[in-house]
């Protein structure tokens, strides 16, 4: 276990930054998680940390060392890979004990650290069985307890359920989190997958275009968005394009006037997080804000359900409503009104920056 620090981290490809000024602070026994759409510079990012790319510029420390220019195999660090790696031709033990293998360490301790490692990941069972004989989940495992095994200061896991289905990749990530903690091992994670983020991270870092855009928790990023980008890209958001003509009054391009909590004036976006709008078929009361719309679009998701609300020509917004027995569901076509608080709405102006007044204490979102 140990502190990774990154200092101005950046890789140049002639003109093209894959990653640029990147400064973070891992705490020793953390799990960050870096946030990302394909081509933003995670990956990069990561590639830099475990040493198998060399940056162009900035430093890299792990327990107060300076690790930039070492090589990767010299670092001790942990990488399990997109695609597991695994050697086919050898057994789940060989293929843990090749890291020890190639570090010298002495055959009776390596098959010590291997017996330890595969039962800390229960797998133990399966030492003599080739990867093909295993199942994914299984290989996920296998390619974890061989970054284990020679017990690195940092794990790094590049979007290691990425190959995995939908129901397996929800207990893998739990099993990986659980894991993380109890070793309280410094981690750092790459995925594009917000939903995976949000469940197994301390802290997430949102990355865009090479650069870190938000550092924080899920709570701080999903509820204080530092930019749109931001508000799209963790949760779901409806945004309202417009303008700023006070810090308590926006108007969208269709002609309606919102009632905010902002700072500044100037062209700007409204953010809007779906289950923070109410949908009734009278006025909502209670609330700052409400408009008559008609339904344009309806998706079942089983325990919520979404509904699209053309309130203008320009502007749509979102509601996500609890899929209650008694409860109030519009169909396509349905005229509704829909309503939501001052508070709820986030507000860019188009610098990107939040419009957010200081003073504005959000309201609980669900985790």
């Amino acid at each position: 276990m140990a502190r990774l620090q990154l200092d101005q981290l950046s890789k140049r490809y002639g003109e093209f930054y894959a990653a640029r000024d990147v400064t973070l602070d891992v705490a020793d026994g953390e799990f960050l998680v870096l946030l990302g759409p394909s081509g933003c510079g995670k990956t990069t990012t990561l590639r830099m940390i475990a040493g198998f790319v060399e940056p162009t510029a900035g430093t890299v420390r792990l327990g107060g060392v300076d690790v930039t220019r070492l090589p990767a195999w010299k670092r001790n660090t942990g990488l399990v890979f997109q695609n597991y790696a695994l050697f086919p031709h050898l057994t789940v033990a060989q293929n843990v004990a090749f890291g020890l293998e190639m570090r010298k360490v002495p055959q009776s301790e390596a098959k010590r650290r291997v017996a330890e490692v595969l039962d800390l990941v229960r797998l133990g069972h399966l030492g003599d069985r080739l990867p093909r004989q295993l199942s994914g989940g299984q290989q996920q495992r296998v390619a974890l307890a061989r970054a284990l095994v020679f017990r690195p200061d940092v794990l790094l896991l590049d979007e290691p359920l990425s190959n995995l289905d939908a129901k397996l990749r929800q207990e893998v990530r739990v099993e990986i989190r659980k894991l993380q903690q109890s070793l309280r091992l410094t981690t750092v994670m790459v995925t594009h997958d917000q939903e995976e983020a949000l469940t197994m991270a301390d802290r997430l870092v949102v990355m865009n275009e090479g650069a870190v855009r938000q550092v924080g928790t899920q709570r701080d990023l999903y509820e204080r968005p530092a930019d749109r980008f931001v508000a799209g890209f963790v949760g779901r958001s409806s945004f309202l394009s417009g303008m700023l003509e006070t810090p308590e009054r926006f108007r969208s391009r269709g002609g309606i006037a919102v009632a905010c909590r902002a700072a500044g004036t100037g062209p700007a976006t409204l953010s809007l997080r779906p289950e923070r709008v109410v949908v009734s078929p009278a006025p909502p009361a209670g609330v700052e804000n409400a408009f008559p719309g008609e339904v344009e679009f309806v998706s079942y998701l089983g325990g919520l359900i979404d509904v699209h609300v053309r309130l203008s020509p320009d502007d749509l917004v979102i509601a996500q409503i609890a899929n209650r027995e008694s409860g109030f569901v519009p169909g396509v076509g349905d005229k509704v009104h829909v309503g939501w608080s001052a508070g709820s709405a986030s507000v860019f102006l188009e610098s990107g920056e939040s419009a957010g007044a200081d003073e504005v204490q959000p309201a609980e979102a669900a985790d």
